[in-house]
């Protein structure tokens, strides 16, 4: 099963996943990224603080960039 890196990409830098996950497909690798991202947003909401313009950069286990998935494109505007 291939191994996806989870890279949280900040304002002020990378924090770089080493470990990573074991998932099916590129496509369970964005749920996941869309899950987690979530679930940080929440809880930066529950302190006050907006991290919506943070995102995920999913890489393979060998080192390339398969897909960035933003922090403001997992939740949705009901306007």
């Amino acid at each position: 099963m291939p191994v996806y890196h989870f890279d949280l990409v900040t304002s002020t830098g990378v924090v770089a996943d080493l470990e990573g996950s074991e998932l099916p497909h590129l496509d369970a690798a964005c749920l996941e990224a869309i899950e987690a991202a979530r679930e940080l947003m929440s809880a930066a909401v529950r302190l006050g603080k907006d991290i919506s313009s943070q995102s995920f950069s999913i890489r393979s286990e060998h080192g390339d960039v398969l897909l960035v998935v933003r922090f403001a494109d997992a939740i949705s505007s009901n306007d």
